[in-house]
């Protein structure tokens, strides 16, 4: 967890959801609070086809959370949720926003086909 003073704790919760596993992180992705989004990730590919990973509370992601959404896509059918701009602007720059598969929310994520 981050130790920061005045910098959210980030939180994930889990849960299934139309034949996916949600797993929805909460407050800031960096080097030092990844580690719990990481652990719930590599739990879910261990154990389910589909993971949608609900971004759209992350109010900051550096290039930890990049580089675990890249390692996931190549382990799992990964489905991003509702990346908030921020790191929507991340995703594009570095061209990750072209091989991730990107949903405006979690709805349209687990409703998803392909």
């Amino acid at each position: 967890m981050s130790g920061s003073v005045g910098r959210p704790r980030l939180t994930v919760e889990q849960y299934a959801r139309e034949g996916s596993w949600v797993v929805a992180a909460r407050g800031e992705l960096d080097a030092d609070s990844i580690a719990p989004l990481d652990r719930a990730t590599q739990a879910a590919v261990a154990a389910v086809p589909t993971l949608v990973v609900d971004l759209g509370a992350v109010t900051f992601a550096d290039s930890s959370a990049l580089n675990l959404l890249l390692l996931l896509h190549h382990s799992t059918a990964l489905r991003v949720a509702a990346p908030q701009p921020q790191l929507m602007r991340v995703l594009h720059v570095t061209g990750a926003d072209r091989v991730l598969n990107i949903y405006p929310s979690t709805d349209h994520a687990c409703a998803a086909k392909t």
